[in-house]
């Protein structure tokens, strides 16, 4: 598994401990131990006897939530990035484990924020946008892909509420909340970080010329 305190990944061994029963079902902690940041891992989970009748009854796991760490850690926003987008952002990671909708609606906000400022697309709904981005072509198929998995993963076509009202708290399908933060931090590294590393060595160059005498580059 990967670990959520450090994101490394290591072998599960968990270690169940019972807490009791109540109508819900039974209660229990697993309880699992990263051995690269040496950090405990608790989830707290909930289990129902299904299939009663001959021979012993089985459990089945219908609760589970994560409760140290609270949230699954993610990296850190760039400092590149302009915190008019990684405000958004940071909260929506901060509430996915507690609400997969909220912290969805949250992205979808930030996606379509990117899509319009930086790809410049015409504004309309976030699924025509995306479009826009796919028929564009001016950015790698990689990103435009991923972004088309948003609305598909996402269910735009049953769901329209999510296009036409991007921040509207809604159902959301299984991955879709994780899934659009992934695509948003790859579209911080290509609008925001990428530029400035360039810029960054593009200066660097330009100083080891003048410094050691030879011609400027050809662009500024």
């Amino acid at each position: 598994m990967k670990c959520p305190h450090c994101l490394n990944s290591f072998r599960d061994e968990p270690h169940k401990v019972p807490l009791g029963k109540d109508v819900d079902g039974e209660w229990s902690i697993i309880k699992q131990d990263c051995p690269a940041c040496e950090r405990a891992i608790f989830t707290l989970v909930s289990e129902k006897a299904r299939g009663i009748g001959a021979g012993v009854p089985k459990l089945k796991r219908h609760y589970t939530s994560l409760v140290r760490p609270k949230v699954v850690n993610r990296a850190p926003v760039p400092s590149e990035v302009p915190d008019e987008f990684a405000h958004d952002y940071r909260e929506a990671c901060l509430i996915l484990q507690d609400s997969p909708k909220a912290s969805a609606a949250l992205s979808r906000r930030v996606l379509q924020r990117i899509l319009r400022e930086k790809a410049n697309v015409t504004h309309g709904n976030l699924a025509n946008e995306i479009q826009q981005i796919i028929d564009g072509g001016g950015m790698p198929s990689y990103l435009s892909e991923s972004i088309d998995a948003v609305r598909n993963i996402g269910n735009f076509a049953a769901q329209p509420i999510k296009t036409t009202c991007v921040g509207e708290v809604v159902e959301v399908e299984p991955g879709e909340a994780e899934w659009t933060l992934d695509v948003i931090e790859s579209l911080f590294d290509f609008y925001f970080v990428q530029p400035e590393v360039l810029k960054r060595k593009r200066a660097a160059l330009k100083k080891r010329l003048k410094d050691s005498g030879k011609p400027k580059m050809k662009k500024s």
